[in-house]
């Protein structure tokens, strides 16, 4: 079910409902950019510690916007049957008041959502505004002062316009008589009675609706009985309510507690606490421990499958959807009564007659059902009794115990961040260390596109004629020392640290000369001699 900006806020009580009913809430994201090749250094490594991984995405995370947030609210209503409430949110910075959010947009991602029929038009026209805690308290200081700025050059034209046009009509206006202004949309009809309303003390206004604001001529003593009415629309709980936007169901999330379940969800997560919550912090350790207290108990799909796939002979897949599909196949468990039965809503029923990837309603439902179905398979290994009729989702969630807040790092020295505890290091397959000969002046890129016609490797200079490989999967560790023995200008050895490290190698060094001056000074002295 799409949503948008007009209805948001009349939708919002019962979507707050359903949260705090849920048994679990899914979520997926769609974004302008991912990884911001503007700046340097910033591309991901598998040389990059959690922490240093953090920061490079952090930088990208203040770069780019969220496009679209998919909610999928799975209720455990009734035995084990679940019922989903799917939804995307069209989301789009809040320009009411005084901040002017900026953002890039990646081509790449641009043209990938377009394939997949992203409408950007609901995004930029009818996006649901959103704000962190900063920026509202920014609203909020300027809402106290009285004064109102419009950070948009669309919205001060229109305004200007209807400040022309209601200043001209006033000037022969008898008292009560009133006008309409037309053709307003989203913030401006906000915007525009605030704007009257501090230009012109003789006005009042009111939102009639469909796109239109009345405006009624009043006396001072008439106004001010009308500004502490309260049926007043332009209240300052209800223009922080409105530019609060979407901000106001991630508080509901926040303070339900309900597990959030993603798909390889950093990113994800990263956007939540900018864009919703605070700007992201420096510290890697910060970020984790917010996260932690915003959402106790965090679910990613990814990380759990990853699991299944060593321990059950499954065909190896890589998308969201292609692991979904798995799960879903009737040759799994084709005689299981007790599997849960996942059931759409009525009214995003079209996700079960036609496959939506990359919408990010489609994606968090997908996510959704395949951590049903994944911890119904665990459940199921775990016991060698057969599984008791209509399991609930605490057992679900006690078979899920070794995966909770972990979430999956991709391509990095963990295999996951655990966001209740310390990260524990993976086990990587050795790196490889290249020493150049005859081959003068190689660089770090130079070196990449060599092996990348082999395998994929990541690159880092060591030293002048010396570079580091590492790679993900020890068949291509394998497979480069095997081609490479006999190379006439690259030599490939399995990295030592006490031989190839240049740290090491400098205080052997400075150990030998000092061992060598010793022996000098032993043989250049003589041996003392003892005096009768």
């Amino acid at each position: 079910m799409d949503v948008w900006a007009a209805g948001f806020e009349q939708s919002l009580p019962g979507l707050a409902d359903r949260v705090r009913r849920a048994a679990f809430v899914a979520l997926d994201m769609e974004f302008t950019g991912l990884h911001s090749t503007s700046l340097q250094n910033n591309t991901p490594s598998l040389f990059d510690s959690p922490a240093e991984r953090y920061l490079k995405a952090r930088r990208s995370v203040q770069h780019f916007t969220v496009t679209q947030l998919g909610l999928a609210i799975f209720s455990n209503e009734n035995s084990n049957q679940y019922m989903v409430h799917s939804y995307n949110f069209f989301l789009f910075p809040s320009t009411l008041g005084v901040t002017d959010v900026e953002f890039t947009l990646s081509a790449s991602s641009i043209h990938f959502l377009s394939h997949y029929g992203f409408d950007y038009n609901k995004f930029l026209k009818d996006g649901i505004p959103y704000m962190n805690e900063v920026q509202e308290e920014i609203l909020i200081q300027h809402l106290l002062a009285g004064s109102w700025k419009v950070s948009s050059t669309l919205d001060r034209n229109v305004l200007k316009k209807a400040i022309d046009e209601v200043t001209r009509w006033i000037a022969a206006a008898e008292e009560e008589e009133t006008m309409i202004l037309q053709d307003l949309s989203g913030c401006q009809l906000l915007e525009v009675q605030l704007v009257l309303r501090q230009a012109l003390q003789n006005v009042w206004t009111e939102p009639l609706g469909d796109k239109k604001v009345m405006v009624k001529k009043v006396s001072p003593q008439h106004r001010q009985f009308l500004e502490n009415s309260p049926s007043d629309y332009c209240r300052k709980e209800l223009i922080l309510l409105s530019a609060r936007g979407f901000t106001n169901l991630f508080q509901t999330l926040v303070k339900a507690k309900k597990p959030l379940v993603g798909h390889n969800m950093l990113m994800d997560l990263m956007h939540l606490h900018d864009k919703f919550y605070q700007p992201l912090p420096e510290s890697y350790e910060e970020f984790k421990r917010n996260i932690h207290n915003l959402f106790p108990v965090l679910i990613d799909t990814k990380t759990v499958t990853k699991s299944i796939w060593k321990k059950c002979p499954f065909p190896r897949v890589s998308n969201l959807l292609e692991v979904y599909a798995v799960l879903c196949n009737s040759n799994l468990n084709p005689k299981d009564p007790t599997c849960p039965v996942i059931t759409l809503a009525s009214d995003c029923s079209r996700y079960a007659e036609k496959q939506s990837p990359h919408e990010a309603g489609y994606d968090a439902f997908l996510c959704g059902s395949v951590l049903l179905k994944s911890a119904h398979l665990l459940l199921c290994r775990s016991t060698d009794d057969a599984v008791e009729a209509d399991p609930s989702f605490s057992q679900y969630l006690a078979v899920l115990a070794e995966y909770l807040n972990k979430v999956n790092f991709i391509r990095g020295d963990v295999s996951s961040i655990n966001f209740s505890g310390e990260d524990a290091p993976r086990q990587h397959p050795p790196a490889l260390v290249v020493h150049v000969r005859g081959w003068p002046g190689l660089n770090e890129g130079q070196i990449y596109q060599e092996f990348k016609a082999l395998c994929r490797f990541d690159v880092r200079r060591l030293s002048k004629d010396q570079f580091i490989l590492l790679s993900d999967k020890f068949k291509h560790v394998k497979l480069v020392l095997r081609h490479y023995k006999h190379h006439p200008h690259l030599r490939v050895s399995v990295y030592r640290h006490w031989r190839h490290s240049p740290r090491v190698n400098c205080l052997l060094q400075i150990s030998g000369i000092v061992a060598l001056w010793s022996v000098l000074a032993f043989v250049l002295g003589g041996a003392p001699r003892c005096s009768l």
